[in-house]
């Protein structure tokens, strides 16, 4: 079974995807992370010095090969990573197990701020202007997000709650 976690940025995929993985015993992958193996350097580098046309290029062939392995695994998507190219048609075939991990603007704000640096879609924004760039960012994507299977609003819920309600979902 491939399970596969999606949503904005800061939403928890990778925090939830690894509590999810433990519980389960299966290998957790998260494809930021796989993508910089790949390269050898980070996202903002990668962005900085090819574009980020190169990178939804490799971004889309490192999915790909992922959801074409016949392992078992838990995928967290990067935050844009379904609304681009054929990406979401491409995951929703691959799987009956599709998640998107939902917070509202105020807790997204919150989370990333003091993260902003590491963010390349963000690192520029001045802090007053990241709640109403998340909101119009996520109007854009939400059409995306909402394809998924389940939906789940992961305001005031821990990490074990939202790895259990993904489980109930499985069985």
């Amino acid at each position: 079974m491939k399970i596969i976690l999606l949503g904005y940025m800061g939403s928890g995929k990778s925090t939830v995807g690894q509590v999810l993985a433990k519980n389960l015993e299966l290998p957790f992958h998260d494809l930021d992370a796989l993508i910089e193996d790949h390269e050898g350097t980070s996202i903002p580098q990668i962005f900085e010095e090819k574009g980020e046309l190169y990178f939804r290029k490799l971004e889309y062939r490192i999915l790909e090969e992922m959801l074409n392995s016949p392992a078992d695994f838990i995928l967290a998507l990067g935050g844009g990573t379904p609304c681009y190219g054929n990406n979401m048609s491409a995951i929703l075939k691959a799987t009956q197990a599709v998640f998107y991990i939902q917070l509202p603007i105020p807790a997204l704000s919150k989370r990333l701020l003091p993260e902003k640096a590491e963010r390349p879609l963000i690192s520029h924004i001045p802090d007053e202007e990241l709640p109403e760039f998340i909101g119009k960012h996520l109007f854009e994507r939400v059409p995306f997000y909402s394809r998924a299977h389940h939906t789940l609003n992961a305001e005031n819920k821990s990490l074990e709650d939202l790895a259990e309600e993904i489980e109930g979902f499985l069985v």
